[in-house]
């Protein structure tokens, strides 16, 4: 299967190692948002036995990542999106399976536009972390950018 054929879950599942290292299920990836989840595994909990800090950070950043690739994967043959910063808040302990929804900050014309200046754009994608019951667990923003080639 090539690049244009894979799925971006199964795209980010053969390029970046810790997607298949935590068993990521990418569940929807669309421009307006993606959604993914970290099966519950004990061999990644932490001392209360809940989704070690790290493991939701990567979960959250591999959605944003998701939702980057969806909304500018047009744009792939002239800029490299870039993760510049993030930030992460946890708000309740999460138990069991964890699912990041995360959507773009920006509209993605905005992006390109600037892009299509000359400019290097940043933008925010914003991503929820929520239990199986729907409790919001925690949130992150990852500021993009996208680095033109030439």
């Amino acid at each position: 299967m090539s690049a244009d054929q894979m799925s971006t879950g199964e795209l980010l599942a053969a390029t970046v190692p810790m997607v298949r290292t935590l068993g990521l299920e990418f569940l929807e990836t669309t421009t307006e948002r993606a959604v993914v989840r970290l099966p519950d595994r004990p061999d990644y909990h932490n001392h209360v036995g809940g989704p070690h800090a790290g493991a939701m950070f990567t979960l959250a950043e591999s959605a944003s990542g998701a939702i980057v690739l969806a909304a500018f994967g047009d744009q792939l043959g002239r800029a490299v999106p870039l993760a510049v910063r993030a930030e992460i808040d946890y708000r309740k302990l999460a138990m069991g399976a964890v699912t990041a929804t995360a959507t773009l900050g920006r509209p993605v014309r905005d992006v390109v536009a600037e892009l299509d200046a000359g400019e290097r754009p940043e933008f925010p994608v914003v991503i929820a972390l929520a239990r199986e019951d729907g409790a919001v667990t925690g949130e992150m923003t990852v500021v993009w950018t996208l680095r033109p080639s030439a």
